[in-house]
């Protein structure tokens, strides 16, 4: 793998955080700057932290560790999706959380891989 735009989880996470931004510029001109700011950061900060961890892939603790950040960015861009959709009619709403679990749990399986079988240089 050469780069980090080969990862499908990388391709996923740029996808959604593009699709959020969008989404959020739906919301009342309030939210903008409230909860749309928010969500806006935590969507980015899932391909963000792929694309760090992935630039630390050679100390495989480190991947690790930015993946698990990524995770939790994730899971906090579901819970703004779901004040969202408590808050607002905003379409596709539940697609979106639908695709954030998705990701999660490609996400989930991609740093199972990364612990029991990524190999670095430094492993030989």
């Amino acid at each position: 793998m050469k780069s980090y735009k080969e990862l499908e989880i990388y391709k996923d996470a740029f996808r959604l955080a593009k699709a959020v931004h969008l989404m959020t510029f739906d919301l009342p001109k309030t939210e903008h700057y409230e909860l749309g700011s928010q969500i806006r950061r935590s969507a980015q900060s899932v391909r963000s932290n792929i694309v760090e961890g992935y630039g630390r892939r050679e100390y495989k603790t480190e991947f690790i560790r930015f993946l698990i950040f990524a995770d939790a960015s994730l899971l906090e861009t579901e819970s703004h999706l779901d004040m969202i959709k408590e808050l607002y009619e905003t379409s596709h709403i539940d697609v979106l959380i639908e695709e954030y679990h998705i990701l999660g749990k490609k996400l989930s399986s991609f740093i199972n891989y990364v612990e029991t079988s990524w190999k670095t240089s430094r492993d030989k």
